[in-house]
């Protein structure tokens, strides 16, 4: 398949057939209006789209779904690697579906996120220190067993699922002039760059200890570049998905990068301005327009994804 054709597989007819079969699983995330003086920033209009607030507590719900209400799953049931969300998501649809499901993660996963992936009842098991690992271990699982592989963001089913949310964007704010989406592997802002289709201007961001989106576009092709930081657990994949880069490329206008301080400060003013408990990678969008990272032009409507709030941030007990 060419980089033309991985481009087109994802589109918006796909994601609207895809949105009709998962509409009944999911929940369909408010959205929240600020204005820049609201955070610090110039006057102009920002809306948080709140995915936070999806099922397993981010919107990696809906490209787990998606993968399993469209493709045939066996009996051994299917297997994901995961930094968190994604299994958490996985094992969520798995136990909604009742299908078994096997979760493999690494050690900087956060607790939050293997407390929800045992929660919803799969066979969760810890596998080296890095994403990359942990799908090592899966693609050996897969073969040993015959479960369905369901990939993070580098599969079809998964962007289209993400992409999604684009269509409760268009119906909630069908006039924003940019859309801020953090990037790990990339499924999301794929998803999202594929429904818009350049329609709006898509920016991807990206923690600085993690560029896989940047050093890809630089280099035309994926490229391993470093995985740590503050969103290690949910944006460090080492490198951006094969089929994700070919959309990137085509539908999504720049990405820019942030500190992790940068990040730490959006999740802090997240918490003070709204009460929003986002995680890292939740909050690293948000953190592009804080830190200055990308400067919204004068009246220009910017919209951002709050992706994911697995956090123990907030402890109830004190």
């Amino acid at each position: 398949m060419t980089a033309l054709d991985v481009a087109d597989a994802v589109n918006p007819g796909q994601i609207a057939a895809c949105e009709k079969i998962i509409r009944p699983y999911l929940r369909r995330t408010p959205v929240m209006a600020i204005d820049g003086t609201d955070i610090g920033l110039q006057p102009g209009r920002i809306s948080l789209k709140l995915e936070l607030f999806q099922h397993s507590g981010s919107f990696k719900a809906r490209g787990a779904f998606a993968n399993l209400l469209t493709r045939r799953v066996p009996p051994a049931g299917v297997v994901a690697a995961s930094g968190g969300n994604h299994g958490a998501a996985v094992a969520y649809a798995a136990m909604v579906l009742k299908v078994p499901a096997k979760i493999f993660v690494p050690s900087v996963s956060s607790q939050a996120k293997v407390r929800r992936i045992r929660e919803y009842g799969a066979d969760l098991a810890i596998e080296g220190d890095r994403y990359a690992d942990a799908l090592a271990a899966s693609e050996t699982w897969a073969d040993q067993t015959g479960a369905m592989p369901v990939h993070a963001f580098d599969q079809d089913e998964t962007m289209l699922g993400q992409g999604t949310i684009g269509i409760e964007l268009e119906e909630q704010l069908p006039d924003i002039d940019t859309l801020m989406v953090s990037v790990g592997g990339g499924g999301l802002v794929a998803g999202l760059a594929a429904w818009y289709a350049g329609r709006i201007k898509v920016v991807g961001v990206e923690p600085m200890a993690s560029p896989t989106l940047t050093k890809a576009l630089q280099a035309g092709h994926p490229v391993d570049a470093e995985a740590g930081g503050l969103a290690a657990d949910s944006l460090a994949p080492r490198r951006v998905g094969e089929r994700v880069l070919p959309i990137a490329q085509r539908h999504v206008h720049e990405t820019v990068l942030v500190a992790d301080e940068a990040i730490r400060a959006a999740q802090n003013r997240l918490w003070q301005a709204a009460r929003i408990v986002a995680e890292p990678g939740g909050a690293a969008a948000f953190s592009a327009l804080l830190s200055g990272a990308y400067r919204p032009r004068p009246g220009e409507h910017v919209g951002v994804i709050i992706s994911g709030g697995n956090t123990v941030a907030v402890d109830f007990d004190r």
